[in-house]
């Protein structure tokens, strides 16, 4: 999971407000419950000690329906504010685990990543000869993402075979394979400027495949193909839907496996080989001090996840014990959870997270990461 939508809120200093409610919108009285629930959110943090200015604009926020260009039919967002003003209103796809309002010096972002760790992002490519469209499908439906238009002279072949006919037919099979090229190129500049992770290829078949093989052999591994639905009118989109489904739920499976294979590995090297995984909070916050945490494993609910570690107000300001922080510069260290503090940290240096559902699965504790490098040893 990529964290990228926490930007606006990991360097901002605190403390912040963090709300996780559900949205009512079937009721004839939805409005009226959403009144109610924004009310008790910000009684909920004045009680806590946030100032006016912030309860009011968390009121504010969680009783309109959602937020701009959110669909109507999200169940659930988690709202972040501080000075007076909401910094992020990240809608949910299900339904939050527990409603709650936390006004604490990070905000409670974990709870945010384990409801978006099931939201993959999948860009299809609904294909024919003359071009394709874009669609970004996630758990907030699909996302027009645009459109590419080939060559459109020749690209229908005839059935006879004079020496012209031929001719033309050999124009036609180059037609078909620029624009083949066309649409490759321009899948892949869709796929990394939507943060898209798994791609779906539909429509017509040969042109779909001769997509497939022109795209670069990194998204190759993460492009399949459908046989149901395409770019026309009318093409079947109830079985293109399961198709989508099932790919996404296939990648993140595949990847939660393949992050749990590299990190038992990366802490399983023997003798005296440097460990490229770390687990246990203290070492954990060593590598996010140093900014060498590649994937951060959270486990909802670990034992680990909730532990008390102190914080500055950098991403990179974390440390066990508030004694560190004071010899490290900082005067005035706050108290936080694990959780929330490594993911910020994450965040901030680009890693990714990856939620393990299964404690039998997960690192002992339930934190664990893999790592850019190494500890340095004694003698280096």
């Amino acid at each position: 999971m990529h964290l990228s939508l926490l930007q606006p809120i990991i360097d901002r200093p605190g403390p912040w407000a963090s709300v996780y409610a559900e949205i009512p919108h079937s009721t004839e009285d939805a409005a009226k419950q959403r009144e109610l629930s924004a009310d008790a959110a910000a009684r909920q943090l004045a009680e806590q000690g946030a100032d006016r200015a912030t309860c009011d604009a968390v009121r504010a926020t969680l009783a309109n329906a959602r937020a701009d260009g959110e669909p109507a039919d999200l169940p659930g967002r988690a709202v972040f504010a501080t000075g007076g003003e909401v910094v992020l209103d990240a809608p949910l796809s299900g339904r939050p685990a527990r409603s709650f309002a936390s006004w604490s010096p990070l905000p409670r972002i974990t709870p945010w990543a384990e409801a978006a760790a099931d939201d993959v992002r999948c860009l299809v490519v609904y294909v024919d000869r003359e071009g394709a469209d874009f669609a970004l499908h996630s758990d907030q439906g699909a996302l027009d993402a645009g459109t590419v238009e080939g060559l459109d002279w020749p690209i229908h072949r005839t059935a006879t075979a004079d020496w012209s006919e031929r001719h033309f037919q050999t124009a036609v099979e180059n037609t078909w394979e620029q624009n083949a090229g066309e649409i490759a190129e321009a899948a892949q500049r869709v796929f990394e400027s939507c943060g898209a992770q798994v791609m779906l290829l539909a429509g017509d078949p040969r042109e779909r495949r001769s997509v497939h093989d022109k795209l670069p052999e990194q998204l190759r591994t993460v492009a399949f193909e459908s046989d149901h639905g395409g770019r026309a009118a009318g093409a079947d989109s109830t079985r293109l839907d399961r198709d989508i489904a099932h790919v996404r739920a296939g990648f993140e499976h595949d990847h939660v496996t393949d992050v749990l294979n590299r990190f038992r590995a990366g802490a399983d090297v023997g003798g005296t080989d440097p460990a490229y995984a770390a687990s246990g909070v203290p070492a954990l916050i060593e590598a996010a001090r140093e900014h060498r945490i590649d994937t951060l494993i959270l486990t909802p609910g670990s034992a680990d996840a909730g532990r008390e570690v102190w914080v500055g107000p950098g991403p990179d300001q974390l440390a066990v014990r508030g004694t560190e922080l004071q010899y490290l510069g900082e005067t005035n260290p706050s108290a936080a959870r694990a959780d929330d503090a490594l993911l910020r940290s994450a965040a901030a240096t680009g890693a990714e997270a990856v939620v393990v559902r299964d404690p039998a699965e997960a690192p002992a504790g339930g934190l664990g990461a893999i790592l850019r490098w190494s500890a340095p040893t004694q003698h280096e």
